[in-house]
């Protein structure tokens, strides 16, 4: 699925911050790369992989490449984390009325 792209590509703490860096909009590398402790070369590596995990796209502009928060790829990542959100909601509107919420049943061995 691709949110486990998306996941795995946002576990490593430099490439979240490549990617925080892209949420005021498009930019190239070397503003991306500006203030982070690692290289030029480095910042285009994270990218890579955020484009291939689909949470970045880039746009040759010029002799420039700027690249920007991809919304498709976060629309993904957003909706498997919705499920999380509609089932806690489901369950507390259910405690609030009064209702039982359906158990697992164990599997006997």
């Amino acid at each position: 699925m691709a949110y486990t792209s998306a996941l795995t590509a946002l576990a490593d703490p430099t490439r979240r911050a490549v990617f925080e860096r892209l949420r005021r909009g498009p930019v190239p590398v070397g503003v991306i790369a500006a203030g982070l402790p690692v290289s030029r070369p480095a910042v285009s590596q994270h990218l890579r992989v955020l484009k291939d995990a689909g949470l970045v796209c880039d746009e040759a502009v010029g002799a420039r490449r700027l690249y920007a928060v991809d919304p498709r790829g976060v629309a993904e990542l957003r909706a498997w984390l919705d499920r999380f959100w509609d089932q806690a909601l489901d369950a507390f509107k259910a405690e609030v009325e009064g209702k039982p919420q359906p158990t697992k049943r164990k599997k006997s061995r």
